[in-house]
Order: C-alpha cells, then sequence, then structure tokens
C-alpha cells in the first residue's frame, strides 16, 4: 500500500532560516523534511510521508494575508496531499494566527483534512479551534517531544478515516460540537453520582461544561475629576517614530512606555503606529485619534482633569496573546500605582 503523502508548513524560526530578524522571508518549498517534519516522519512510519515543506516568515504572511495565503495554496496544489499539517506553533501568537488561517483555507479550498497544534492561549486556537483540529499542546518548544505523538496519532486517524473521539480522547481542542450516544447509565444515575463526587470533593467531570467569561469587576467611581492624574494606555501601536522599542505588528512580545510630558499633541512628525492589523494611514496622519493627548490637554487646561500623567504606555493588540495581556497589564498597573496615578482610559484601535 502506498504511503499517503502530507505538506507540512512551518515558520522561519523552526526551518532554522532565523528568528525575528527572517520573519519577513515570503513563503518557499522545500522537497525534503525540516524541524519538527523529521519526527513526524519518524513517528508516520510506513503509513505516511511528508513530500513537500512549506516555511514562511510570521511577519510576512500576517501582514501580507491574502496573497500569502493564495502563494501557499498554489504551493500545495502541486504535491496533491491527503493532509496538511501547520505547526505545531506552541504559544507563538503570530505563528498559531498563520497555522490557523492556512490551514483553514487548506480545508476550504482544497478539500483535504487539516491538522494543527497550539497551546490553549495562542491567539490563534480562539480564533480557529471551532473551525479545524487544534491538538492541545504547551506553552513553548519545550512540550515538541508530547506534541509530535498527539498530532501524529490524530493525523493518522484523519488518513484513515476513523471515527473521531471526544476532545478528552483524542487531545483536540473542543469545538463546541456536541452529539447522541447511547451512555450505559440514565442521566439521573450518572448526575447523583456526580453530585456524591462533588461533596466528597472526589474528581468528576462535568458532561455540560459551561463557558469560562473572564469578568472584571468596575473600579469605584472617581469623586473628583479635577483633582485625578489620569494616565493612557493603548494596544492600537502609537509608539514615536521610528518605533525604537520595535514593537512587533502583531502579536508583540514586549509594550513602551514613552514620555509626553513636553506634548499638546501627537502629529505624524514626531508619533506613528506600529500595529499592523488595521489601515494604519489615518493614525500615521493624526496619532491621537488612537491616544487622544489633545483633548486631555484641553481638559488638562480646564480644569476638568487634575493632570495628565507624563507617560503613556503603548502595545499592539492584534494577534497577542492573553498570557501576554496579562502580564502587561500586571506591570503596567504596578507602575501606575507607585506613581499616583488615579485612573487609566484604555484606548484600542
Amino acid at each position: 500500500m502506498s504511503k499517503k503523502r502530507v505538506v507540512h508548513y512551518i515558520n522561519q524560526f523552526f526551518a532554522g532560516v532565523g528568528g525575528e530578524e527572517k520573519a519577513d522571508i515570503q513563503p518557499e518549498v522545500k522537497e525534503e523534511t525540516i524541524g519538527p517534519g523529521m519526527a513526524f516522519n519518524t513517528a508516520f512510519k510506513e503509513e505516511a510521508e511528508i513530500v513537500a515543506t512549506i516555511v514562511c516568515g510570521d511577519s510576512y504572511f500576517n501582514e501580507n494575508v491574502e496573497k500569502a495565503q493564495a502563494e501557499i495554496i498554489e504551493m500545495i496544489k502541486k504535491y496533491n496531499p491527503d493532509l496538511f499539517i501547520a505547526g505545531p506553533a506552541f504559544n507563538a501568537g503570530r505563528y498559531g494566527v498563520a497555522c490557523g488561517t492556512i490551514a483553514k483555507a487548506v480545508q476550504d479550498e482544497l478539500g483535504i483534512p487539516v491538522l494543527t497544534g497550539m497551546y490553549t492561549e495562542n491567539p490563534g486556537a480562539d480564533m480557529y479551534k471551532k473551525s479545524i483540529y487544534i491538538i492541545q499542546t504547551g506553552n513553548s518548544a519545550a512540550a515538541m517531544r508530547k506534541a509530535v505523538p498527539d498530532m501524529t496519532n490524530f493525523a493518522l486517524k484523519l488518513l484513515k478515516g476513523e471515527e473521531i473521539g471526544s476532545p478528552a480522547e483524542d487531545k483536540y481542542m473542543s469545538r463546541g460540537i456536541r452529539k447522541n450516544y447511547f451512555a450505559e447509565e440514565k442521566g439521573s444515575t450518572r448526575a447523583v453520582n456526580m453530585l456524591v463526587k462533588k461533596l466528597k470533593g472526589e474528581e468528576y467531570v462535568t458532561e455540560y461544561p459551561m463557558p469560562d467569561f473572564d469578568r472584571v469587576e468596575p473600579g469605584a467611581a472617581i469623586k473628583d475629576l479635577s483633582k485625578a492624574k489620569i494616565a493612557l494606555v493603548t494596544s492600537g501601536g502609537i509608539v514615536p517614530k521610528g518605533n525604537p522599542d520595535r514593537i512587533e505588528s502583531s502579536s508583540a512580545s514586549k509594550y513602551g512606555r514613552y514620555d509626553i510630558a513636553d506634548f499638546a499633541e501627537l502629529t505624524g512628525d514626531d508619533h506613528e503606529t506600529a500595529h499592523g492589523g488595521y489601515d494604519p494611514v489615518y493614525a500615521n496622519t493624526n496619532p491621537d485619534r488612537v491616544l487622544p493627548v489633545d483633548v486631555l490637554r484641553d481638559l488638562e487646561k480646564e480644569g476638568q482633569i487634575g493632570e495628565l500623567f507624563r507617560y503613556f504606555y503603548s502595545t499592539v493588540g492584534n494577534g497577542t496573546s492573553v498570557a501576554s495581556s496579562k502580564a502587561y497589564a500586571a506591570e503596567i498597573a504596578k507602575e501606575l500605582m507607585a506613581n499616583g496615578v488615579d485612573a487609566v482610559i484604555l484606548t484600542s484601535t
């Protein structure tokens, strides 16, 4: 029996081309196994083989989605694969979004099974887990040894046309799909058994998990704004001209703190946006559209607020993971509180 044909997609880092400095490389195809592909091929044994590897820089893909997608689809077509695998991306945000985007495109346009793997907090997981199969991995490449067998086992199921089990059984992220099945015990018995386990403090698994909403209680209202110190924080990517901290256009790995003590307003001559997820023309022409320094200076002069804090904090929200965002927020909040800031205006795009 002939081996099933697989095409594998990886980014510049896992291809060994380079790091962030090579994130702008355009898609290229290599008729060999590279990086994680070698482990996949070994695990496939005689049942399947990677016939081509497509390498694309994370920045290039995310900043040229439609073009990159079309180029990669054409590359894949030539190999007539039975399966497409992307990643695994772990917790790399731009890589995860790229893997999810191209996998869904391949599924929709070529009609073949697709598979990727990533950490649960990767923004690509939230975007695509209901559309494609995503194997749940650890948050870094250190989890590769576990990710490869989990992805390989699932890939072989797809290639053989075997029935896919529950997310818990086959280790993929829940897609929100519910199926009818015949249980050995009736519902009332199962419910009582779960209740007894819960009362005893024993482990149990609900049959109907409820959505987990990350709700934040609003803070108390400021009693007197005329005496309040107000700070600006943005996920809209506003930075000094030239982006001195090299904040990425998507999946930001950092944030910046910038002094506006001497600015009555922001202009295109001194500030710009680093954000890659929206048309930057209007933000670059007048950065106050995203970060309203001009309006707050007016309110400061009119005595409606006490003062505008001399620094603003900025990052890019596009594709940035929840975990990273929470970490940035905790650090920024600590600095703001230490400087006696009473309230924050958080702007996006």
